[in-house]
């Protein structure tokens, strides 16, 4: 299938720019051709007539949205070794992913990296007038952004939490916080999102809630997560790629949140890191397609791959 078959049949925006560059050799010897390079990943499409691309994970990195210079080698395979497991969890617990369980050739040597996908469109629909897309996200715990909204006496998601709340207060029951997918995610009215799409999101609800409890059990804290709902060929909704990872999710080794050490294992090291050298104020001064130049010390770059081994050896199945 070629690029312009898939815009041909809806399902790739218009909003992002294709690639005539030449991919990995070795893949498009075989018949995958490159057509998109992501901040973190590349897409290829694939030999055949069915709907479907060829994600390959790369060691790229970016925080707040902002291309790096940045490489950690290995962070690639630990990222598609733990989107598997986590599409694994889903599939366990009867929802399907758009994770295709085809694989490539294992004696490749891009193999650990890649992942066939179905090809789907993100979930869209009409919230007050506006059509938007979705990030479907599940708290269980009151941090971050909601934390000083709340002490803001804000309400952005419709849930009337009370001001008084401290933060890392633990809900009884998970709540929803869905947002819109964009350039900037804007808050959205947690009944009205629900009422557009209720079995979705209690669907999403209960994979949240078992998934908890199974981390907590495997000694992995899960603080939140982001879902994000695509429509199939067929018109039947799936999970991304991102399911119960790192890059969705917020995780905490338990025993470093029994001492109330809550630096989330992943990109959040980098984050910090990166708040501290003022990343944001020298990245205003790049030009479209520029990388920030960046220099990472080697114990910032093995903390962030020591936290992904450890969520996989802890929560893989």
């Amino acid at each position: 299938m070629k690029i312009s078959d898939i815009v041909a049949l809806g399902l790739w925006p218009e909003s992002k720019k294709t690639t005539s560059k030449k991919g990995i050799s070795q893949l498009e010897e075989l018949g995958y051709n490159l057509f998109y390079i992501g901040k973190n990943a590349d897409l290829y499409t694939c030999p055949g007539e069915d709907a479907k691309v060829l994600l390959v994970r790369s060691d790229r990195c970016s925080v707040f949205d902002i291309p790096l210079n940045l490489e950690i080698e290995g962070k690639g395979i630990w990222q598609t070794a733990i989107s598997n497991s986590g599409a694994q969890f889903a599939k366990e617990s009867g929802i399907r992913t758009a994770i295709l369980s085809e694989k490539v050739d294992d004696s490749l040597e891009i193999a650990p990296r890649c992942q066939l996908m179905e090809l789907c469109k993100p979930l869209e629909a009409q919230i007050d007038g506006d059509v938007v897309q979705f990030e479907f996200i599940f708290r269980n715990y009151l941090t971050g952004s909601l934390f000083d909204a709340c002490q803001s006496g804000n309400d952005p998601y419709g849930l009337e939490l009370g001001s008084d709340l401290e933060q890392w207060h633990k809900f009884e029951t998970p709540i929803f916080t869905p947002t819109t997918k964009g350039i900037k995610d804007e808050p959205l009215n947690s009944a009205k999102v629900k009422e557009q799409f209720p079995e979705i999101i209690s669907s999403m609800e209960k994979l949240f809630k078992d998934f908890t409890k199974y981390a907590e059990d495997n000694g992995i804290i899960v603080v939140d997560t982001k879902f994000e709902i695509f429509i199939d060929s067929k018109g039947q909704w799936v999970l991304g790629d991102e399911v119960l990872t790192p890059e969705s999710s917020r995780f905490i080794a338990k025993e470093d949140f029994d001492k109330a050490d809550y630096i989330s294992m992943d990109k959040q090291i980098l984050r910090n890191f990166a708040k501290e050298n003022s990343w944001k104020e020298k990245a205003k001064d790049l030009k479209a397609g520029e990388k920030l130049d960046v220099e990472v010390p080697d114990s910032i770059k093995n903390t962030i791959l020591d936290g992904y081994s450890t969520i996989h050896n802890r929560l893989s199945k």
